[in-house]
C-alpha cells in the first residue's frame, strides 16, 4: 500500500514554478529518490508511475517533476537546454534536501539518463544512479530533429515533430548540447551505477548503453530490458524494470540518519516540510516519518495524524507488553494484533470510565483497544492477557496523565 502521490512546486533553474509528484511509502520512509524523465515527456509517463510506485512500495520515496516549459511546469520550453535541465535537476535536490531528505537514488530515463549522469556528482549524497535507455552524449538527441537541423542552424530556431507534438528548437539548444561529455561524468561518477536497456530501441541504440557501461568505474551492472520499446509503454515492461530497480538499489541505500552527533537533539523532533497546511517530518534518532491531518480539514492525508500517532503508540505498546508476558509465562501465541480506535465521548456516557472520568463535563478522549490473539490459548488465559494489556506503560500514562513543560528553544542546554 502506498499513498496517492503529493502534489508538489518548487523553483526551477529559469525561475519558474515546476509541477512534482513524491510518492510516499505507507510506512517508514527508508531514503529519498529523484527521477528525471525523458526528453518531451513528462513525470506522469508509465516508466515513471510505475518505477515510482515500486519504489515506494520498498520504504523509498521518489520525487518526479516536470522539466521547465512541459508537463505541468511554468516557463518556455524553447528557451531551455540540457544545461538548464541539469540545473533543474540540481534544485530538485536541493528541494528535497532542504524539506525532507536528500536523494540517495538517481534514476534517468533517455535524455533524463544523461542529465543524471551529468549532475549526479554535484549531489555528494546520492549513493546509486539508474539509467534507462540513455544516451551516451547528450547531443545524440539531436537526430530526432531530422529534416529541421540545417533550418535551425541557419535561422536561429525551428520547429520539430516529436511524438506527434510541435516543439520549438532553438539553435543555442544544440550547442548547449554539444558542450556536454556524459561519458567523461560518467567515468568520474563514484557511485554505483545500474544500466538498463533494450537491445532493440530504435530511439537510443543499444551501443549507447555499451558506451555507458564501460566509461564507469565499478560498482556497474547491466540489466537487459529484452524486447521492451524505448518510452516503456507496455505495462509489463515498466513494471519489470521498476522491481529489478527496487531490488538493486536495496544494497547501495544507507537507511536515513539523524543529524551529525553534534546536532542530534534529545527526544522526537517534529518541523514543518513547509508542503500544505499541517505536513510535518518527524524525526526519532535514524527514524524519519511524515504526519499530516486529512484532506477534509485541509491537510494532504501524507501520513497519520497526531491522534493516530498516539493510537500507534498505544497499540505498538499493548502488542509489546503481551508478546513479553507470553514468554516469561511459554504460552504459545503464535501471533498478537490490536487495533486502536479514537473518539471523543460525553463524560457521562462513557459507561466503561472510572467515576473521576465520569464526572468531568464535557467530552473524554476514549481509546477502545481489539486484541487478537492467535494460538492455542484457553479462555482464562486468555482473559488474563487482556487484563495484562492494562499494565502496558502507554496505556498507564494515557490513564494517569502526564506533565508537559512547554519553553522556547532558544539553542541554548
Amino acid at each position: 500500500m502506498t499513498h496517492s502521490p503529493l502534489k508538489l512546486e518548487f523553483d526551477g533553474a529559469h525561475g519558474a514554478r515546476l509541477a512534482a509528484r513524491l510518492d510516499l511509502p505507507a510506512s517508514e520512509i527508508r531514503a529519498f529518490a529523484l527521477f528525471a524523465h525523458c526528453f518531451t515527456c513528462s513525470k506522469d509517463i508509465l516508466g515513471a508511475r510505475h518505477i515510482a510506485a515500486a519504489l515506494s512500495a520498498e520504504g523509498i520515496a521518489v520525487l518526479r517533476f516536470d522539466f521547465t516549459g512541459l508537463g505541468g511546469s511554468g516557463g518556455d520550453f524553447s528557451s531551455t537546454g540540457f544545461s538548464s535541465n541539469v540545473e533543474d535537476l540540481r534544485r530538485a535536490a536541493d528541494f528535497l534536501r532542504e524539506n525532507y531528505a536528500a536523494p540517495q537514488l538517481l534514476i534517468g530515463h533517455s535524455l533524463g539518463g544523461a542529465a543524471i549522469l551529468s549532475v549526479a556528482g554535484d549531489i555528494p549524497e546520492a549513493r546509486a544512479v539508474v539509467t534507462i535507455g540513455a544516451p551516451s552524449d547528450a547531443d545524440h538527441v539531436i537526430h530526432n530533429f531530422k529534416g529541421s537541423l540545417a533550418e535551425i542552424r541557419e535561422q536561429g530556431a525551428g520547429e520539430v515533430d516529436l511524438a506527434g507534438r510541435k516543439f520549438t528548437i532553438r539553435k543555442e539548444f544544440l550547442d548547449d548540447l554539444q558542450t556536454h561529455s556524459v561519458r567523461e561524468k560518467t567515468a568520474t561518477l563514484g557511485k554505483a551505477l545500474l544500466v538498463m536497456h533494450a537491445p532493440l530501441d530504435d530511439t537510443v541504440g543499444i551501443e549507447n548503453a555499451t558506451d555507458i557501461f564501460v566509461a564507469a568505474k565499478h560498482p556497474k551492472s547491466f540489466v537487459s530490458l529484452d524486447d521492451a520499446d524505448h518510452l516503456l509503454s507496455k505495462s509489463e515492461d515498466a513494471a519489470y524494470a521498476a522491481r529489478v530497480i527496487a531490488s538493486w538499489a536495496g544494497r547501495y541505500l544507507d537507511p536515513l540518519k539523524a543529524e551529525p552527533a553534534d546536532e542530534v537533539k534529545d527526544g522526537v523532533e517534529v518541523v514543518e516540510t513547509g508542503q500544505g497546511k499541517y505536513q510535518v517530518m518527524v524525526s526519532s534518532g535514524a527514524h524519519k516519518l511524515l504526519a499530516d491531518e486529512p484532506e477534509e480539514v485541509g491537510g494532504l492525508d501524507s501520513g497519520p495524524s497526531p491522534y493516530g500517532y498516539l493510537s500507534a503508540a498505544l497499540g505498538a505498546c499493548t502488542v509489546m507488553t503481551l508478546r513479553m508476558y507470553a514468554e516469561r509465562k511459554g504460552l504459545a501465541v503464535a501471533r498478537i494484533g490490536t487495533r486502536v480506535l479514537h473518539g471523543k465521548v460525553h463524560a457521562s456516557d462513557c459507561d466503561e470510565c472510572s467515576q473521576d472520568l465520569k464526572d468531568r463535563k464535557g467530552k473524554i478522549d476514549r481509546f477502545e483497544r481489539l486484541i487478537s490473539l492467535e494460538g492455542d490459548l484457553d479462555g482464562e488465559t486468555r482473559a488474563r492477557m487482556l487484563e495484562i494489556a492494562d499494565k502496558c506503560p502507554v496505556h498507564k500514562t494515557l490513564e494517569a496523565g502526564a506533565a508537559v513543560v512547554t519553553r522556547e528553544d532558544t539553542g541554548q542546554p
